[in-house]
């Protein structure tokens, strides 16, 4: 017999009046619901904001396959673009919190509700509307412009700069976004401006880059080091703190004289509301990822090294 049978019988036995009271009573001492216990019960719905191809979409593959190896049900990736990522981040934020859908989000999910306030509209999400899971990465932006531009270094870049203001224009993931915010930094620092040129997602602005549509952009590594390696594409300088193990022939822009750090994070994020253990379980799934073997070598194949924080400390971060 069900728990709540035996509470009805019971209560009709000792003749107990249900009043608004002991209802509430009542209810606070029941199980956690089935959906809560059982999970997960049916595949995982992974929301990207971002077009395919680009850092959140490559971080999210592995993510993906890794979660679902430990939590024993598929994850299945949906990419949701537009607006610097805010109409994929919106969305989750507005899900029914189950743990049924997630969000991989870049660092711009901190700066979108923001930027929304600044300019008078109403945010499309509040921060305090997802909560942390996971941080999996945290890899400075890099300067990159075609092989073939004639800047081979990052001092005869801003001296061009300098010299035509607001000819060259660079790319990014939207307005806001982890690729335009870091380049409004370099600018800010080292005087010079350029023409801004949003895109969807890194994949379409990287593309518009080796197309000679752009002449720059401020990317994650993993997004143009594969053209780096094929002659295509050349990186000045990175946003880090240190040199990126990737490129370590790069110098970072604090080297180079210009004081600003930039990283682009991923993180694993879940609705609001979600049943804590369901957090637990999706905590823990991520925090075995990240000692699975195939999972870390993913990310030595991405050219990505792994910077994992479990949700107090990611939420602290």
């Amino acid at each position: 017999m069900s728990f709540c049978r035996q509470l009805v019988l019971r209560l009709r036995r000792m003749r107990v009046w249900w009043s608004p009271l002991l209802m509430v009573a009542a209810a606070a001492s029941l199980p956690l619901p089935l959906a809560a216990q059982d999970f997960p019960s049916r595949p995982i719905t992974l929301i990207v904001p971002f077009p395919p191809g680009g850092v959140a979409d490559n971080v999210a593959r592995p993510v993906a396959q890794a979660l679902g190896k430990q939590l024993g049900q598929s994850v299945v990736i949906e990419n949701k673009q537009g607006a610097g990522g805010g109409i994929g981040m919106a969305y989750v934020a507005k899900a029914k919190a189950d743990g049924y859908t997630l969000l991989l989000a870049l660092s711009s999910i901190s700066v979108i509700p923001e930027a929304d306030r600044v300019l008078g509209r109403a945010p499309m999400f509040q921060l305090d509307q997802l909560l942390p899971v996971a941080r999996f990465t945290a890899d400075p932006v890099v300067l990159a412009v075609r092989a073939d531009s004639p800047w081979k270094s990052f001092a005869e870049f801003v001296a061009y700069a300098k010299a035509n203001p607001k000819k060259l224009n660079y790319g990014s993931s939207g307005n806001y976004g982890t690729m335009h915010v870091p380049m409004e930094m370099l600018t800010a620092s080292a005087g010079i401006s350029m023409t801004h040129v949003p895109f969807t997602g890194a994949a379409p602005a990287v593309t518009a880059l080796l197309g000679g549509t752009l002449d720059a952009v401020a990317s994650g590594p993993s997004t143009v080091v594969q053209h780096v390696k094929a002659g295509k594409l050349r990186v000045l300088a990175n946003w880090g703190g240190e040199r990126h193990p990737a490129l370590p022939e790069v110098p970072t822009l604090r080297e180079l004289g210009a004081a600003v750090e930039y990283a682009q994070w991923s993180g694993l994020f879940a609705p609001a509301g979600t049943p804590e253990p369901v957090l637990a379980a999706l905590r823990k799934a991520a925090r075995d990822a990240q000692d699975d073997p195939a999972f870390r070598q993913a990310f030595v194949t991405l050219q990505t090294p792994l910077a994992y924080l479990d949700a107090p400390a990611f939420r602290q971060y």
